[in-house]
């Protein structure tokens, strides 16, 4: 996962707006995503990430397949994506096309992988400021994630991004 998030833990206001995050983080410029992007084998998301992203100028995530995990989004309904009802089955389509290094992007959908076990790596780029509320990037787990920092670098505009490791649940090895 490679996300933004304010401060107090936020990845988009409750109306789904995120000018807090584009307007301050202008000064780090794209804080790395197009080289992380580059680095993936595909993308999983969830319905409202995408559609905020369905809605951006230009489509970021180059020729990257993607994937949105969506129990009211009609398949075939953009063909720049899959839709797949579900977190297992998405997971099963992704390993079944030789997917390992999948980026996962939005709130619910990193919440399910987290619970899930699946994340490997996780970067946090986080915004100088304090929105009060929104949607949140964590939820409840069904235990505790053990994680392993990497790095941590300051860039433009105050914002710091650090890398963590996610050591996999003790009954599921790791791949």
């Amino acid at each position: 996962m490679y996300i933004g998030l304010s401060v107090d833990g936020f990845i988009a206001r409750l109306d789904g707006d995120l000018e807090w995050l584009t307007s301050r983080g202008e000064a780090a410029g794209d804080a790395g995503f197009r080289d992380f992007v580059a680095s993936v084998d595909a993308v999983l998301m969830g319905r409202s990430t995408y559609e905020v992203i369905a809605g951006f100028d230009s489509w970021p995530y180059q020729d990257r397949p993607v994937h949105v995990l969506s129990s009211s989004m009609a398949r075939g309904e953009d063909e720049r994506v899959t839709v797949h009802g579900d977190l297992e089955d998405a997971l099963a389509a992704l390993a079944r096309d030789g997917h390992r290094r999948v980026y996962v992007d939005g709130g619910r959908a990193v919440q399910s992988c987290l619970a899930a076990g699946v994340v490997r790596e996780m970067t946090l780029s986080t915004v100088p400021v304090l929105i009060g509320s929104g949607e949140t990037l964590f939820g409840p787990l069904p235990g505790d994630v053990d994680l392993q920092h990497l790095r941590t670098a300051v860039l433009g505009g105050g914002m710091v991004q650090t890398t963590y490791r996610v050591h996999p649940p003790a009954d599921r090895d790791e791949d």
